[in-house]
Formats: C-alpha cells, sequence, structure tokens
C-alpha cells in the first residue's frame, strides 16, 4: 500500500497595494527632522524669535499694520536663505557620501525623492508662518493700533522660505556641487543690491521676494497701491516653477508635470505683468483726495465740545487726541478754556508715498493740525499745536509768533506731560533745554529764544497749581503780543530774563519778532 502526500494548496494571502506616496511622505518627514536639528538651522530660529521679541517691545503701543505686515518680511528671508543652503546639501547627502548607486534597488524613484526634499521645507515654512502671525497679531491687538493689515503682503515670509526651499532642491538637481549653492547666495545677494532696488526699473525692484519701501509716515491702505496680491501669486508660481522644475529634471518626465511645469512659467509671468503696472489708478485717486479734499473721506467723532476728524482707519486714534488737547486746554484762561476745537488729520501724499511733503499751517480759527504718526515725541507736539491755536487763535499766526506768548504756549503744552523736561527736549529740534532752538510742530516750527526757554524751564520746575491760577487769572496780558519776556516772567513769579549790556536778550536779540 502506498501512501500519497498531496500538499496542500497555498492560500493566497493578502496582497499589499505599493503606496510610493507613503515612502515620499515618510521621507520628507525624516528630512524635515534632520533640517531642523541643524545647527544654523536651529540657531537662526532662535534668532528669529529674539528678533520678533525686539521687534514687538520696540513698535510702540501705536502701531500702524499697513506697515507693521511689510516688517514681518525681513528676517524670513535670512531664515530661508540658511534654509536653502541646508536643504541643497541635504539633496546631495548621497553624492558626497557614494551611496546613490543603492538609490537604483528602492522602489521610491529619483523624481518622488526630490519631491521628498521639497516638501521637508513645509515645517519650517509653517514655523515661519507661526512667527508672522504672532508679530503681526502682537500688533493688530494693541488698543492704539490703526490701519488695515495685507493677507499678502503677510504671506510674503513663508514664500519666501518655500522659495529658498524649492531653489536649494533645483540647484542640487543642475549642478550637483556643494560650492554652487554658496556662490548661488553672493550672485544673489549682488543682485539684490545692485538690480532688485527702487532705483531701477519698476518690474526689476519686484523680483525680489521681499520689495523695499521706505515711506517717510504712515499712509491709508488705500494709498498705498503696492500690489501685494500680483506679487505674492509672482512668488507662488515661481515656488510651483521651482520644485516641479526639480521634479521634472529628476526623471518626472510624465506629461502632467511637464504641463505642471508650463502652467506654473505661465502663473509666474502674470504675477511679473501684473507687479509691474506702476501705482494703480484707485491709489492715486485715493492720495489726490485725501490731499486736497479730505473732508470727503474723514469721519469726524465727537469728543466734548471738540471735533476730531480722523481718516477711517485713524478714528480709534481720536481718544487719545482729545486726551491731550483736554489736558493743554484746562490751563488756558478766558474765552480759550472753552473754545471748541477741530482737529484735523493731514497729510499730503500727492508726490509718492517717500516724500516729505510740507504742510502748510491753516489759517481757519481753532482749527489744530495732527498727522498720521502717534506716539512719542508726536505727542508733545501736537500738544504744542494745540496751545499754539489757543494762545494765537489759528495755527498761520501761531507760525509766525516770536514774542513773549510762546512761554504760555510752551507751559501749557508741557505742563502736563508726565517727564515736563523731557517733552521740553522732544519737541526742540536740536532736543535741547536751553538756549535757543526751533519748536516742532505737526505744520510749522517757530523759534524760541534763550531768555524764553529759561523762564519756561524755570516754570516747569514749579508746581502745576503754583501757576495755573496766575496764567488763568493773567491770561489777556500773557497772550497779547506787545507783552515783553520780563513782564511775563514778573506776572509767574519767576526771575526775570537775563540782560547783556546792550540791553538785548540773553540770545542776542531784542526779543521783538525783529532780527
Amino acid at each position: 500500500m502506498s501512501t500519497v502526500l498531496r500538499t496542500p494548496a497555498r492560500t493566497a494571502g493578502p496582497t499589499h497595494t505599493p503606496r510610493p506616496w507613503a515612502a515620499v511622505f515618510a521621507l520628507a518627514r525624516l528630512e524635515a527632522r534632520e533640517l531642523r536639528m541643524i545647527t544654523s538651522v536651529f540657531g537662526t530660529a532662535i534668532l528669529y524669535m529674539v528678533w520678533i521679541g525686539y521687534e514687538v517691545t520696540r513698535q510702540g503701543d501705536f502701531p500702524v499694520l499697513q506697515d507693521v505686515d511689510r516688517d514681518t518680511q525681513i528676517m524670513p528671508m535670512l531664515f530661508g536663505l540658511v534654509v536653502m543652503m541646508n536643504v541643497n546639501r541635504g539633496v546631495l547627502r548621497s553624492r558626497r557620501y557614494g551611496t546613490d548607486r543603492h538609490f537604483d534597488v528602492l522602489v521610491v524613484e529619483p523624481w518622488r525623492r526630490t519631491a521628498a526634499h521639497v516638501l521637508s521645507v513645509v515645517p519650517a515654512v509653517l514655523f515661519t508662518a507661526a512667527c508672522v502671525t504672532f508679530q503681526f497679531t502682537w500688533a493688530a491687538v494693541k488698543p492704539g493700533a490703526a490701519g488695515t493689515g495685507s493677507l499678502a503682503e503677510l504671506a510674503v515670509g513663508p514664500l519666501t522660505v518655500l522659495l529658498c526651499g524649492a531653489g536649494g532642491v533645483l540647484l542640487a538637481r543642475l549642478f550637483p556641487s556643494v560650492f554652487a549653492a554658496p556662490i548661488l547666495l553672493v550672485v544673489l545677494l549682488f543682485g539684490m543690491m545692485f538690480v532688485a532696488t527702487p532705483a531701477g526699473p519698476a518690474w526689476t525692484s519686484r523680483l525680489s521676494p521681499v520689495v523695499t519701501f521706505s515711506g517717510v509716515s504712515p499712509f491709508p491702505s488705500d494709498m498705498l497701491g503696492r500690489l501685494a496680491g500680483w506679487h505674492a501669486l509672482y512668488l507662488v508660481g515661481l515656488v510651483l516653477f521651482m520644485a516641479l522644475l526639480a521634479v521634472l529634471l529628476s526623471g518626472g518626465r510624465t506629461t502632467v508635470v511637464k504641463a505642471a511645469v508650463a502652467g506654473s512659467l505661465a502663473l509666474t509671468l502674470v504675477g511679473v505683468v501684473g507687479q509691474s503696472q506702476g501705482t494703480p489708478a484707485a491709489a492715486l485717486a485715493a492720495r489726490e483726495r485725501g490731499s486736497v479734499t479730505p473732508e470727503k473721506v474723514r469721519t469726524c467723532v465727537e469728543h466734548g465740545k471738540s471735533s476730531y476728524c480722523a481718516f477711517p482707519e485713524w478714528t480709534s486714534r481720536t481718544d487719545d487726541w482729545a486726551a491731550v488737547a483736554d489736558r493743554v486746554q484746562s490751563l488756558a484762561g478766558g474765552r480759550a478754556g472753552t473754545e471748541r476745537l477741530t482737529v484735523d488729520q493731514r497729510l499730503d501724499a500727492r508726490d509718492g508715498l517717500d516724500s516729505d511733503a510740507y504742510l502748510p499751517p491753516s489759517a481757519e480759527p481753532g482749527h489744530v493740525s495732527v498727522g498720521m504718526d502717534w506716539g512719542g515725541n508726536r505727542v508733545p507736539e501736537f500738544a504744542v499745536a494745540v496751545a499754539s491755536v489757543l494762545v494765537a487763535g489759528d495755527e498761520k499766526a501761531a507760525s509766525e509768533m516770536c514774542d513773549a506768548r510762546v512761554v504760555t504756549i510752551m507751559w501749557m503744552a508741557l505742563r502736563g506731560a508726565s517727564d515736563p523736561m523731557g517733552s521740553l527736549r522732544d519737541v526742540r529740534l536740536d532736543d535741547s533745554d536751553s538756549g535757543s532752538a526751533f519748536v516742532l510742530s505737526p505744520t510749522e516750527s517757530f523759534g524760541m529764544s534763550a531768555a524764553q526757554t529759561r523762564v519756561v524751564a524755570e516754570l516747569l520746575k514749579k508746581p502745576r497749581y503754583d501757576v495755573a491760577g496766575k496764567v488763568k487769572a493773567k491770561w489777556t496780558e500773557l497772550t497779547a503780543p506787545e507783552t515783553s519776556i520780563e513782564r511775563v516772567a514778573e506776572l509767574l513769579g519767576v526771575p526775570a530774563a537775563g540782560k547783556t549790556t546792550d540791553g538785548a536778550d540773553e540770545d542776542g536779540r531784542a526779543g521783538s519778532c525783529e532780527e
């Protein structure tokens, strides 16, 4: 009897569907972890956060958001260049170590490995986006914040880092040498210095990831005309073009990839053309309207007995203006103590945003000008403007004043400040508290003699109640153009100004409006 042994039929196990993209994402995570552990990347990230801490502490309590969004673009450029150098080294790692030939036995094709290296930059981009968001949000939540930020401007920082990462991968595929990236870095730096600058043609100045802008003061967002949306579109197209071209050069020569490369190039060109069109007509019209007929766009808010007219994005500042104006007016006597003031926010943007345009003083009685900036030295300057109008009647008359009324103006403007002597130095052109100098204001400055400075300094050292009653009681005489500096000093209870042997004032002038 023979026994037949039968081998049982092998049952087919579950089939495993290849998942090449899962391997791509796994490699991207690995490369991202390697990237963030590199000393230069980690150190630059720490420097980035320290820089943000410094920026948020120095921007003051009254930031303008359409300037803050542009300020978020500075450090991402440096961080992106560091990322580019190290991503480039990561792509070339296998070439340096002689392990390229081992990749031939893997299921992940070279073009997929290239895609993984591009994706490894995403965590650095997200880190940049978090830093940008924190920097802008810190400014936006301040009670004194004004203006409107732009999402397109805020996107420039993260897009710059992504662009640098994609550029590092593409450079490794074009020139597989560790020396190519440093050479390109030098070329880019010289290119940004000598080609993509505001002094060159408009279209070349916007080819840099970060478009430089120099403005003398903040402006409403509708007057900027920065074309930020077109610039962001240009960066998106350039990122896609570099990344897809790197994939194409690595062997991903499919019809889809070729079409995507062509589409991304077209998108980049559309962005270049769009951002090279010059200042939009709407922005030019807004500048003309806001400079010539601001009353058509300003919003007026009533605070007490006075009116405060501001551009729409600045209406939150009217509370701060009113606090300063009320403080100054509370020290005035006669009718000036109850006069109705109209505070007008003014600008002149007709010559462009980088022009420091002169604002002529207003001849309308009771009208006080205020600029677009606030905080710091702008506060005592506005206080001087309010006091000048209360004493002289209007800004034009105050700008022509050079008699002893300056003493009353300066005491009213500075006495309520937390540091009166410091405010005196802040409001003078040479930052001094002795001798003659020009006093700054939102419109036209006026002169302050050495004798007037000495009397004001003496008054600021006295208690407020000791001088306030005398100012109100002798208001008419103190605000009369013919009252001498000696008489003002006598009325306010301070030593009279010194005289030289020829009878002139301490600064060599006769104390009148004639030189």
